[in-house]
């Protein structure tokens, strides 16, 4: 069902058979430079990435500068070394004042660029930018206010949902709809930094597409690019992973981020998997039907004089594919030749008496 379904971001589309749309996550990748964050979109760019997707929020704004015990990163964590939630924000956040340049940039080189929201004044930044679409980070799932504010825009909205229950992901798709917005995309995702393999169960993403009625993809979290490139045989419209230009660059994402190489990749491997994915169909191609030579029929192995009868020692059945089809071996065995026939002739039922 989401195959019918489409709509665009910016000037790309999403869905209904169009190309995959691949994000380039930036988050804290930017290192906590401008320029650092430029080269990001630059990057993303050159290497035919859909978009750049930022983060606007402050530490402020998502959390309390508090060392309670509630608010310290649990040591296990690897985020730890940070040591509150406060610091770890501080530390990873885009400055409200980099993304007007990150925008302009962004649209100068012809790359969508959106972000995600964490609270009602940062869609409002991202309001006076025109940001074409809006993504709703795992753990904001629950953040109703958040999610209605951002579904009335009437533009796309992404939902990530490795913080969520089925439970949680009906009430978030439900309050869009409730808005009036129908341009939904639910991303699989497994919060876990990095993700093993077998957390993903990708085998959600076509089930969660019908069971929502709309498109479906994968925020991916795990190493490598193994996850995305399957995702789309599973019929993934998006994919968003973690991009780093370089992994020298000191960031809170980056060990768990792909590089400039691992990305180009990546995008790479979907392009090929999506032609690979073709229709359905058993008809040879072109290439195929070149290649019928390796397929066996029936040829003469040992010189069969005319009124002789055939059998397993004067016949085989060999490559190439010119003579007899092998279904016939058994209706001719006995049978006699109506002409003398040498090694290497190709049978032929005109030469075969009583077929």
């Amino acid at each position: 069902m989401s195959k019918e379904l489409t709509f665009k971001i910016g000037n790309t589309p999403v869905g209904g058979g169009s190309p995959v749309f691949i994000i380039a996550e930036m988050s804290g990748n930017h290192g906590g430079s401008l320029e650092g964050a430029l080269d990001v979109i630059r990057s993303a760019k050159e290497m035919n990435a859909s978009a750049v997707k930022l983060q606007t929020y402050t530490a402020d704004s998502i959390t309390l500068n508090s060392d309670n015990p509630d608010f310290q990163i649990p040591s296990t964590n690897p985020w730890s070394n940070h040591n509150t939630l406060y610091e770890l924000y501080s530390k990873a956040y885009t400055p409200w004042e980099w993304h007007a340049p990150l925008f302009q940039e962004a649209r100068k080189l012809g790359i969508e660029i959106f972000s995600s929201p964490f609270d009602e004044s940062a869609v409002e930044l991202l309001e006076s930018l025109n940001a074409p679409a809006y993504k709703i980070a795992s753990p904001e799932i629950t953040h109703i206010p958040l999610i209605e504010r951002v579904a009335s825009t009437g533009k796309p909205i992404i939902i990530s949902t490795g913080a969520a229950e089925l439970a949680d992901i009906e009430l978030a798709v439900a309050t869009v709809r409730a808005c009036g917005n129908e341009k939904i995309v639910l991303l699989k995702c497994t919060a876990s930094y990095p993700a093993p393999p077998e957390s993903i169960d990708l085998r959600t993403i076509p089930h969660m597409a019908e069971s929502f009625r709309c498109l479906a993809g994968l925020s991916d979290h795990t190493l490598g690019i193994g996850v995305p490139v399957a995702s789309v045989a599973l019929g993934a419209a998006m994919i968003e992973k973690h991009y780093i230009v370089s992994k020298e660059t000191l960031s809170v994402d980056g060990f768990f981020s792909l590089d400039e190489a691992e990305f180009i990749q990546m995008i790479e491997e979907v392009r090929k998997v999506e032609k690979a994915l073709g229709k359905v169909s058993y008809e040879l191609d072109a290439e195929g039907k070149k290649n019928l030579w390796g397929r066996r029929s029936l040829y003469v192995s040992k010189e069969i004089d005319k009124g002789a009868a055939i059998s397993a020692d004067n016949i085989k059945c060999v490559r190439p594919a010119h003579g007899l089809h092998p279904k016939h071996w058994k209706a001719i065995l006995g049978k006699k030749v109506k002409r003398d026939l040498s090694m290497g002739d190709r049978l032929r039922l005109e030469d075969i008496e009583g077929v």
